[in-house]
């Protein structure tokens, strides 16, 4: 009775083994036709798939969906991209067949923050600024030299950089030479007064002149004449008002004839010498208006004008040298002080002007996002000019009138040049050199559909490419499928880059049917042995 109760509870057990061995087949073949909940609604479509869905919020149709990272790959229904951990985003089919335009819903722009500007026109004057170091006016400055031989007896200004007024008495000389001159002019004077006639008088002009060739101004001639006196010292005054730069005089010293005693710079007008970069040297002219400013006197604008440009430039800065003359008639601006020049070039003519926001650099292209209505935008390479106060120039590429993008405007021309850039790769298939160097990757999966030239697997991970399970189509080898290949057979394939994002088998097999396990033989066995056992 024991053993009967033993082999019943054995086959019960044998037989729930095959029960629950059955269950999990069916469970896993049921699986692996279902579609992976990380690649659902991504099956991929051929190249021309037809509309199979609209957009409830822009009531368009929608021609496929794609994931803008690898936009070559196209889907046949919405879902989680199996190359980026982002959704899908579908193409729409309205027509738009220009290469690089993009159209955006309103809501889609609404969370870009798009903002567009219109292109207006209007005169753009460049804020041109330089810095530069006050100096004298070097065409304001009087030389006094000594026109005799003599001797310096007294000297009114002792040290260099002391400020003169003109007519100032600077230093007394005495002059030997002049003491003859004077004497015999007077003495030709007097015999003149006594009517010795035409001959005195001549004799009187040559001594006049004699005179004038010892040095003597017109002033200390009529001073001689006057008094009747001989005036052998000569006091000598500062001819303009202004700083003594140079001082070559002192007290008791000989002096000879042209020895330069002082030199004296004047301080109603000064220069500035702002150095200018090479790159915008063209906008500042001989004559053009400028604003000065200084840390020492803050708050106070001194005005001038551009004197000259000087032909040079400094090597080590690449700039340009201008000269700027500045009324200082308070003589506020002294040599040496840092200022900051403003100029003004002239108003250009009426151009086209675009926020400057609105202006991508890419590389050697310049480009502004133009938006054409309805949602459209185009990518547009522009010429542009000066830029100023927000303010851009644009020379050649837009009209006025139209709307430029700027905000948001980097992520359409992203989306553009994305767009362009699968255009020309469809156009330009990757050569057979390159398809040969181009690296293989291995796979496992099962055949969903076999076209004309592709085939649909629906596969698991493939770690070469970081690809998770998702079912997309292969172009066909060029021998064309084995003949041993069927819709829903398990296969091992491997595949390669063919360019624009594609791929093509490069070998594909049937996979070998999986030996049984060792629960399917004891089941097997053990019924069978249940089978033949003899009744008790």
């Amino acid at each position: 009775m024991k053993t009967r109760t033993l082999f019943l509870a054995l086959a019960a057990a044998g037989l729930l083994g095959v029960l629950g061995y059955g269950v999990y087949r069916a469970g896993m073949s049921h699986g692996m036709k279902m579609p992976d909940p990380v690649s659902a609604g991504t099956a991929a479509v051929g190249d021309h798939p037809q509309p199979s869905a609209t957009d409830t919020a822009t009531d368009k149709k929608v021609l496929y969906w794609h994931d803008p990272m690898v936009p070559q790959q196209k889907f046949d229904k919405p879902g989680k991209s199996p190359f980026m951990d982002m959704q899908l985003v579908p193409v729409y089919a309205d027509g738009e067949a220009d290469e690089g335009t993009v159209r955006i819903s309103p809501r889609v722009q609404q969370n870009l923050g798009v903002r567009t500007a219109e292109v207006t026109l209007g005169k753009l004057t460049q804020v041109v600024e330089a810095v530069g170091s006050v100096a004298y006016n070097e065409r304001d400055v009087a030389v006094v030299q000594a026109r005799s031989n003599g001797f310096l007896e007294k000297l009114y200004v002792r040290a260099p950089l002391d400020p003169v007024r003109k007519g100032q008495a600077l230093a007394e000389l005495y002059v030997p030479d002049w003491v003859a001159a004077q004497e015999e002019y007077l003495s030709a004077k007097r015999v003149a007064a006594t009517g010795l006639g035409d001959m005195m008088e001549s004799l009187q002009e040559g001594a006049r002149q004699r005179m004038r060739l010892a040095g003597m101004a017109e002033e200390q001639i009529r001073l001689v004449e006057s008094t009747g006196t001989v005036h052998a010292r000569l006091t000598v005054n500062a001819p303009i008002s202004g700083v003594v730069t140079e001082l070559g005089a002192r007290e008791g010293m000989t002096i000879m004839a042209g020895a330069t005693l002082f030199r004296i710079n004047g301080l109603n007008t000064v220069w500035i010498n702002a150095e200018v970069p090479e790159n915008i040297a063209a906008q500042v002219r001989p004559g053009n208006r400028v604003e000065a400013r200084t840390p020492a006197l803050p708050g106070t604008t001194f005005k001038g004008r551009v004197n000259a440009i000087l032909p040079e430039v400094v090597m080590a800065t690449r700039t340009l040298k201008v000269r700027i003359e500045v009324a200082n008639a308070s003589g506020q601006l002294v040599p040496g002080m840092f200022a900051t020049i403003n100029f003004a070039p002239a108003a250009k003519k009426e151009t086209l002007l675009v926020p400057t926001e609105a202006v991508i650099q890419t590389g050697k292209r310049i480009v502004v996002m133009v938006a054409e209505g309805e949602g459209r935008f185009v990518p547009v390479d522009v010429e542009v000019g000066v830029e100023t106060n927000g303010q851009t120039e644009i020379r050649k590429g837009l009209k006025a009138g139209q709307k430029v993008v700027v905000s948001g405007q980097f992520l359409i021309d992203s989306e553009a040049s994305l767009k362009g850039t699968t255009t020309r790769m469809a156009e330009l298939p990757a050569s057979k050199e390159a398809m040969a160097d181009a690296p293989t990757h291995r796979g496992e999966g099962k055949v969903e559909s076999i076209g004309k030239d592709q085939i649909t697997l629906s596969h698991g991970p493939i770690p070469s490419l970081q690809w998770g399970p998702m079912t997309m189509g292969f172009n066909l080898p060029a021998q064309g499928l084995p003949g041993n290949i069927a819709i829903g057979d398990m296969v091992t394939f491997e595949i390669r880059e063919t360019g624009g994002g594609l791929f093509e088998i490069v070998r594909i097999s049937p996979t070998a049917p999986a030996p049984a396990g060792p629960m399917q033989s004891d089941a097997k066995k053990g019924g069978a042995d249940d089978m033949k056992a003899p009744k008790k």
